[in-house]
């Protein structure tokens, strides 16, 4: 028999959108006139996102460091069209999203900083919508997926219950984590597979 599902909590990079830091990188680069190297080093080798992204850091903290790093001042519009420039939503992906009951609940949980919420309603924006008031950043839960514990928040915080929620992530260790937080999950990297598990547990 196949479980009754009531909501449908996504993972974003590798899921609703393709994401490739290199391109990040580079606009980033770019607006400060700087070495693509410099921008790695303080942005990932320096563990700076790491740190946002666990909401170890406030928002304020990491975009001085950011700037600080990189020579030149960020702000939030800067950063969000960083990330705009490394994103690319999955049109296939959206698609689905679309032919979904408009009942069904959506949500998103992502390994990201609290600014990616806001980066995030433009880069899916077609199907915003539908997500908004629902985008769960691991900075702001201060967990990161896998670790178990993030599920039980996300879904307290959006009142749903972990027996009836479906959760899609392109990791498996992330799948495997909602899993043992009782959660139903499914490995999903692309469109065609997104529709297949949508079929299987009945949403379509």
């Amino acid at each position: 028999m196949k479980p009754r599902i009531r909501q449908l909590l996504f993972d974003f990079d590798g899921v609703l959108a393709h994401y490739q830091h290199e391109l990040r990188i580079a606009h980033l680069a770019a607006f400060a006139e700087c070495q693509h190297e410099r921008v790695r080093e303080t942005l990932f080798d320096s563990g700076l996102e790491t740190e946002y992204d666990g909401g170890l850091i406030d928002t304020a903290t990491y975009l001085a460091r950011l700037g600080d790093g990189i020579g030149t001042a960020v702000d939030e519009e800067i950063w969000i069209g960083s990330r705009m420039a490394g994103s690319r939503a999955d049109e296939g992906v959206l698609a689905h999203i679309g032919a979904l009951d408009p009942a069904l609940p959506l949500g998103v949980l992502t390994n990201n900083g609290l600014l990616m919420a806001n980066a995030i309603a433009r880069i899916v924006a077609p199907v915003f919508p539908r997500l908004d008031g629902r985008v769960l950043c691991s900075g702001g839960l201060q967990l990161r997926k896998p670790d178990t514990a993030i599920y039980a928040r996300a879904l307290e915080q959006l009142g749903w219950e972990a027996g009836t929620t479906l959760f899609v992530d392109d990791v498996f260790a992330n799948v495997q984590g909602a899993r043992s937080a009782g959660l139903h999950a499914e490995t999903v990297g692309d469109a065609r597979a997104l529709g297949r598990v949508l079929k299987r547990y009945g949403l379509v």
